[in-house]
């Protein structure tokens, strides 16, 4: 393995640093509209999720790296605050699927285009670290 040099460090510094400022303006972001960091979470791996049927609560669980009932919970808060709704599958009763109304619709695309924006100012901060020549070599490389 080669020997890192300090502009390595460097770079991976600056980049987590802009990272943890990132979470910070987003929790800040996420609390101007009346969410929290978590509720924000919730809507966008709803919003998000991947393939033909709306996800479960076991699909955000996994997304949010959370225990079923702790995403339970969360849809609860979440659903009570009229951002989302539960749905049985159409095909199999015992399927719950969550969907967004329209508030968390409206909510979650305000979101994204703020975080796209401010996402596009990290992006070379990112590009500096994984172009960096000792770091390409490592487990991503």
């Amino acid at each position: 393995m080669e020997r890192l040099q300090d502009a390595d460090f460097q770079a991976l510094l600056a980049f987590r640093t802009a990272l943890r400022k990132f979470n910070h303006w987003s929790e800040e972001q996420a609390k101007a509209v009346g969410l929290t960091h978590a509720q924000h979470q919730l809507l966008l791996a709803v919003k998000g999720h991947l393939g033909p049927k709306a996800p479960t609560i076991g699909d955000v669980a996994d997304y949010l790296l959370l225990r079923h009932h702790s995403a339970v919970e969360l849809v609860n808060r979440v659903q009570a605050g009229g951002y989302l709704e539960r749905q049985r599958d159409l095909i199999d009763g015992r399927v719950v699927r969550l969907l967004l109304t329209q508030r968390g619709e409206d909510c979650i695309d305000q979101l994204t285009q703020l975080h796209i924006a401010e996402l596009s100012q990290l992006a070379p901060l990112l590009a500096h670290v994984v172009s960096s020549e000792s770091l390409q070599h490592g487990p991503l490389g």
